[in-house]
């Protein structure tokens, strides 16, 4: 019998994960600086696994490694996001498609029982809570196409999003407006219908590129006001 020892992963790819978390729980934030000292004391390592779980973070667009400067959290700027979510509409839209073909009772109770706690979250005004249902439930659509191209792709493509997703949420009226959404959305699954189950879900991507566009107008005019 061959050795199929599964080997315990590398000490970056442990510090990655841990930068990961935190940049994902906001105590990192877009445009913020990553201090390798104080990263180094806190983990109780050198600085090589810490460069080349960063190395890690870049590739996935987490975090940008600026030559002289050091490494930042990524900010994706409007220009960025205005390529990236139409494309995640379509990729979202046909997983969402492909998801009610495949799912079974369980799986749409799983869903129902996902969106019941968006109701929740969004009546208590606990954006925190509803982003982190709202991955959950985008996640189990995903899972649920079988698609593993489709998957990986969109994969890749949240791990990019996910920072701009959480933001829309922290603007006034949207909250609510996700739960609309969704709400669309689980009707189609109730249907059975799948050109709408598909089309709502590309309708709530590019709601948020919507929402994110106004904020960046908004900043810009703020900004151009405080310059005056």
């Amino acid at each position: 019998m061959t050795n199929e020892r599964i080997e315990r992963s590398a000490l970056y790819e442990q510090v990655a994960e841990r930068i990961r978390r935190r940049i994902y729980d906001h105590e990192l934030t877009p445009g913020q600086a990553i201090d390798e000292k104080e990263l180094c004391a806190l983990y109780g390592i050198s600085r090589t696994p810490l460069r080349e779980a960063l190395k890690v973070l870049h590739s996935e667009g987490l975090v940008e490694l600026v030559p002289r400067r050091g490494c930042f959290v990524k900010q994706p700027d409007i220009e960025e996001l205005r390529e990236l979510f139409p494309v995640m509409a379509v990729l979202e839209g046909l997983c969402a498609r492909e998801a009610l073909r495949n799912a079974g009772p369980d799986d749409l109770q799983r869903l129902e029982e996902l969106h019941g706690r968006l109701e929740m979250f969004a009546a208590a005004g606990d954006v925190d809570g509803y982003y982190e249902v709202n991955f959950v439930f985008h996640q189990a659509i995903q899972e649920l196409s079988g698609n593993r191209v489709l998957q990986r792709v969109s994969t890749e493509l949240r791990k990019i999003l996910r920072l701009a997703r959480h933001t829309q949420l922290t603007v006034e009226g949207r909250l609510q407006g996700s739960l609309r959404e969704h709400r669309k959305i689980m009707e189609a699954f109730r249907q059975n219908d799948a050109d709408a189950v598909e089309s709502t879900m590309r309708q709530h991507l590019n709601a948020q590129l919507d929402v994110l566009e106004r904020l960046e107008r908004q900043q810009s005019l703020q900004n151009a006001a405080n310059i005056t």
